[in-house]
């Protein structure tokens, strides 16, 4: 098991540091890697990659899904619920008031990311801030929604359920506190999953002690939506020194996934007029 990715279920409280050490213990592999963060109190779709397809993370697909729960009715330091309350409110929400709230986040939005997050400024992760109680400046963020859909809301619990379609760097976190902003009563997330990363879902995702099944493995062939070409030995060799190919394949600009034998993924390629130059080989 050198070269592919596994879809892995990432449970609650691990981080995703700590799925990846795990799997280079229990796989002894140096070179792996993961393709998006999930927060420790998250769950669900984690892809990893294994060997020299860390290289290939690029490539993929990197739009999210997740459904996501929400408690109305207070707002903790974090977004979440591991926070500490910061906010509190009597007032009753109803399923009207949720799904016209909604509607404000649909297509892309400019979105400012929770004090307690991975991202830098000026060299320090905003949560290092957060924890000295330093004031810094957020920037808000051009994100994508592509779908966000109320699933159930429980009135009495005052509880919602919301699928969300999102691109890369989408705070989830930040849709709930926004969510109870707009509605006055505040908000927080009390369970968050994540159902697909680009072609990876969650029907599919296995545990993490399910690596060491080779089976578990995905060809990386499975994932990359580019164009394919099949090398016969000649072609096959000249990859593998370096060369590059004659194009009579593919729209110049295009990224070409060079294949041989059918299944083994060998080099990624660009497509440059009369050339296919490559990118990245991999025998």
């Amino acid at each position: 098991m050198k070269f592919g990715f596994l879809n892995i279920y990432k449970p609650v409280r691990m981080t995703s540091h700590d799925v990846v050490a795990t799997l280079r213990k229990l796989l002894n592999i140096k070179q792996i890697g993961h393709t998006g963060t999930l927060d420790p109190f998250a769950e669900g779709v984690l892809p990893v990659c294994i060997g020299k397809a860390t290289r290939l993370i690029e490539f993929l697909d990197d739009d999210k899904e997740y459904l996501a729960k929400v408690q109305f009715g207070a707002s903790t330091t974090t977004y979440d619920r591991d926070g500490e309350v910061i906010f509190t409110s009597d007032r009753k929400v109803t399923i009207e008031d949720v799904t016209q709230a909604l509607k404000i986040f649909e297509g892309e939005i400019l979105q400012t990311p929770p004090i307690y997050s991975a991202i830098k400024v000026n060299g320090k992760k905003l949560y290092e801030y957060a924890r000295k109680g330093d004031n810094i400046e957020i920037q808000p963020r051009k994100v994508t929604i592509a779908c966000i859909e109320l699933k159930s809301f429980n009135e009495e619990q005052q509880q919602a359920e919301i699928l969300i379609k999102c691109s890369k760097g989408t705070y989830i976190r930040s849709i709930a506190y926004d969510l109870g902003k707009k509605l006055g009563c505040g908000a927080y997330l009390v369970k968050l999953v994540r159902t697909r990363a680009g072609k990876f879902t969650i029907e599919n995702s296995i545990k993490i002690e399910d690596a060491l099944t080779s089976q578990n493995l995905i060809n990386p062939l499975d994932m990359l939506d580019y164009p394919k070409i099949n090398l016969n030995d000649e072609a096959y060799n000249i990859v593998h020194n370096g060369g590059y190919l004659d194009n009579k394949y593919v729209d110049h600009g295009s990224i070409v996934i060079l294949v041989y034998n059918e299944r083994e993924v060998c080099a990624v390629a660009k497509a440059e007029h009369n050339k296919i130059k490559m990118r990245k080989v991999f025998i």
